[in-house]
């Protein structure tokens, strides 16, 4: 059974931090491009953030380059989302995907207020 995790999210105030994980099982973690999507109440899904197998490469919506960092540990099925310097623009349900056969999990909120 496929299955993609997120947990880490909240509530956190302006300038601060969270960092997101995703675990993911029943499926061939290593072989597939893994990304951080991100929703925003009457906006559409976006990329936030993807990286490739093996994880030498990453690339960031314009967005949040120089303030987000994804990054995969394929021993453990995990990947990551360390999120500094939050903007209350970043509030959203952040959702983890598996590229390669198109699977999503349920999402975990992110609410940057004061």
């Amino acid at each position: 059974q496929v299955q993609l995790v997120e947990s880490g999210g909240g509530l956190v105030q302006p300038g601060g931090s969270l960092r997101l994980s995703c675990a993911a099982s029943g499926f061939t973690f290593r072989r597939s491009r893994m990304s951080w999507y991100r929703q925003a109440p009457g906006k559409m899904r976006e990329l936030v953030a993807i990286i490739t197998t093996g994880g030498g490469v990453t690339h960031y919506a314009d967005s949040v380059k120089g303030r987000f960092t994804m990054s995969r540990d394929d021993d453990k099925n995990m990947v990551y989302l360390q999120m500094n310097s939050l903007k209350p623009e970043d509030t959203a349900v952040y959702y983890c995907k598996a590229e390669l056969y198109d699977y999503w999990g349920q999402g975990t909120q992110v609410t940057v207020s004061s």
